[in-house]
Order: C-alpha cells, then structure tokens, then sequence
C-alpha cells in the first residue's frame, strides 16, 4: 500500500471513530426516533384535547379527569428508568420496538376503557411507554448521527413532539365533531405497528452501543456504574426540569388563555395551536442547525433570550395577526432550544448510560415541572392570564438559561470515545 493510500485509510479510521461515516447508514434510526415520539405526543395532545368529552362521559369534576394527565405524568419516569436500562444492557432496537408495540395497545384499550378507573390504569401504562421511549429513541439515533450534523437531526427528532401536538390538533379539529372522542384514540395504533415493523426490517443497532463494554457487565457492575455518574443525573435532573418549565410554561395554559382572554372555541383554539407547533417544528432544525456551528449551549441560551423579546407579543397581543404570530414565534424559540437537546445529552453522557441518564433525568423533570400549570394559575387569580403566563415565561427563560451557562459540554464528541 503507497503512503498516500495509508494516510487515506487513515484519515477514513479517524472520520469512522468520530461518527462520520456511522451516521450515513443510519436515517432510519432517527427516523423510528421522530416518530416514536411524535406517536407519544399525539396520543398525550389528544388527551388534552378531549378531557372535556371524557368528563361529561364519565360523569367527573375537571378536577377528577385531570387525573388522567396526572397519571401519565406520574408514571412517565417509572418508563424512563426501566425501557433505559434495558436499552444499555440489551440494545436499542429491541426495547424501542416492544415499547412502540405496547403503545399501540395503550391506544386501543384508551378508545375502549369502559370506566373511569379503566381509564386512569391505562393512561399509567401509557405513562410508562411514553417515559421510556425518548431516552431509548434518542439514544440511537444520536450514536447513528455524524457529528457534523448531530444538532440538526437532533433539532428533528425532538420535534417529533410539536408535529404530534399540530396532528393531534388536526385530527380532533377533523373528526371529534363526527365520530366523538374514542375512535381518535384508534388513529395512531396501525402507524405504531407499522413503526415496529419498520424498526425490526429496516433499522440497525447502534454500532456504538455494539462496542461498548456495557453488555458484557454484571448486573452489580451495572449497578456501581450507573452510581458512579450521580452527580451528572443531579444536573441533568436540575437543568432538564427548568427546560421543562419552558415548555409547559408556555404550552399548557396556553389554549386557557386562548378561551379566557380571547372567548375563542375549540376550533380557534386548535388552529392557533396547530400554527404555534409549526412554529416549533421549524424553530428546532434551524436552532439544531446553529448549534452545530456554535455549540450548544451558545444555541440555547441565544434562543430563550430570543424567546424574551417576544413575550409582549405573545402574551399581550393588541390584535389577532400579532397573537398568532407571537403564538409561532414563541414556540419557535422555545422548542428551538428544545431541538438541541438530544444531541447535548447524549454528548454529556458516557455509554454506558446514554439511554438510561438522560431518558430518566428528562422524564423525571416532567413531574417536578407539572407544577407550573398550579402557579399560573395561582397568578392568573391576582392579575390575568395575560400576565401570569408573561411572568412565568421571563422567570422560566432566565433559569433554564443560567442552567446552560453552568453545565458542561461536549459539542461535537465522538460518542464511541
């Protein structure tokens, strides 16, 4: 061999152990990962959006079918945990597809619960799945991407979550009206098996996960070495609950606000929504994009600074063209930040415990985050929703960024290494 072709070959080993050429042979991964967790977000917006009709069914106080979110909320960390630690023992694949199976059984038995209590046991299960699926999902398509482009395949795989929210807008704006709330919960069963058979034809286990050492553990060893990483799942826990708060601190009230300042109907309310979910969508490939340029968390705080300069809009909107631009706007800044989060976790995370440490951090977070809902509302009483969500979102904006700021980085790292 001449030299020139051993520095050629050289230069190919080198770009291999960086994620170069890893990646090419896998869009399919993060294609399964986008539309895991668009699945998971269509099914969740979709309870939010028919609560009302399960109220009135099942006879029960707001109050009483809230519960139905609350159990998926509470449940979700407990799918995290679990699907996560199979996925760093077992592999990727296969966990991914028996989560997305089992969905597809959460959905069916949602449309049928013949009881409230029904109901409430199989929104946990539901929690368990969707909690288990970003962390697996993420995983495997963050150690399948180029490193290059990491950010912005990162920025479509979480924002599989957005497109979830507009489909499960569209699909309750198309057809509540015409066939009720059950049969909208049938829709995203026959897409989820085919996913599963998408994953078992089609889709290759991380060649990462192949290499690492990580399978080849004790379950004792397994154990020590998760422990070993505690103070990174302590930030990870910290930062992603102030992420959290950016995003249910923009999202949750929001439609409440649509109704209650604006009197608008559950048409109205479900196309602003669908327009903000645009929004989000785009904000996260071009937010993924730059921080791969400028590393991530630069693109994050740059964001949510970003996303503070529209507040007065979105929440204060004199006219309906500004709130339906402020609505866009701000879902793009805040889901833009969003968008590099995939890529920045699996990047901080050892192999060891890439799907188990973020996977559960960000399912966790979920909860401690939930609460965000109450103390809008606690403000909404002494002002206006108007306020509430404007106070809420610059106070929000500020932690998570200064949660940015203090952590680490590994923009660009090879995630083999």
């Amino acid at each position: 061999m001449s030299g020139t072709e051993s520095a050629r070959t050289g230069e190919m080993d080198l770009k291999r152990h960086a994620g170069v050429e890893t990646g090419a042979s896998q869009p399919p991964a993060v294609i399964a990962g986008f539309t895991g967790w668009l699945l998971d977000a269509f099914d969740f917006f979709l309870v939010t959006f028919c609560l009302t009709a399960m109220a009135r069914e099942f006879h029960k106080s707001d109050a009483e079918i809230a519960l139905v979110i609350t159990m998926t909320l509470a449940f979700r960390p407990v799918g995290g945990f679990v699907f996560g630690l199979i996925a760093d023992r077992y592999g990727r694949r296969l966990p991914l597809m028996i989560n997305i199976g089992v969905f597809a059984v959460a959905e069916i038995l949602t449309g049928l619960a013949p009881s409230y209590t029904v109901l409430l046991i199989v929104r946990a299960l539901f929690g368990v799945v969707m909690g288990g699926n970003w962390g697996v999902g993420a995983s495997l398509a963050m150690e399948g991407a180029p490193a290059g482009k990491r950010g912005v395949l990162s920025g479509f795989l979480q924002e599989g979550y957005a497109a979830g929210n507009v489909l499960a807008a569209i699909c309750y704006f198309c057809l509540f009206s015409r066939v009720g709330w059950r049969p909208l919960f049938f829709v995203g069963s026959l897409p989820a098996l085919t996913l599963v058979l998408f994953i078992r034809f089609r889709v290759k286990e991380s060649e990462v996960w192949r290499k690492s050492v990580q399978a080849k553990l004790s379950w004792s060893e397994q154990r020590r070495e998760i422990f070993s990483h505690w103070k990174l799942f302590l930030y990870l826990l910290v930062f992603m609950s102030a992420m959290m708060f950016t995003s249910h601190g923009t999202q949750d009230m929001y439609p409440t606000f649509l109704q209650r300042q604006w009197h608008y109907g559950p048409s109205s309310r479900a196309v602003i929504t669908a327009i903000s979910g645009i929004g989000a969508i785009i904000g996260g490939l071009v937010f993924g994009h730059f921080s791969d340029k400028v590393g991530r968390r630069k693109a994050i705080i740059i964001a949510f600074i970003l996303g503070a300069l529209v507040i007065p809009v979105w929440a204060y909107a004199p006219n309906e063209a500004l709130l339906i631009a402020g609505a866009f706007f701000m879902q793009f800044m805040v889901q833009g930040a969003w968008g590099v989060i995939p890529a920045h976790l699996a990047e901080l995370s050892p192999n060891s415990v890439r799907a188990l440490l973020p996977g559960f951090a960000y399912q966790s977070a979920g909860v401690v985050a939930s609460s965000v809902v109450f103390i809008e509302a606690v403000y909404a009483q002494k002002t206006s929703y108007a306020t509430a969500m404007a106070l809420t979102a610059i106070s929000v904006f500020a932690m998570a960024s200064i949660m940015a700021f203090v952590g680490r980085e590994r923009h660009g790292a090879a995630l083999e290494v």
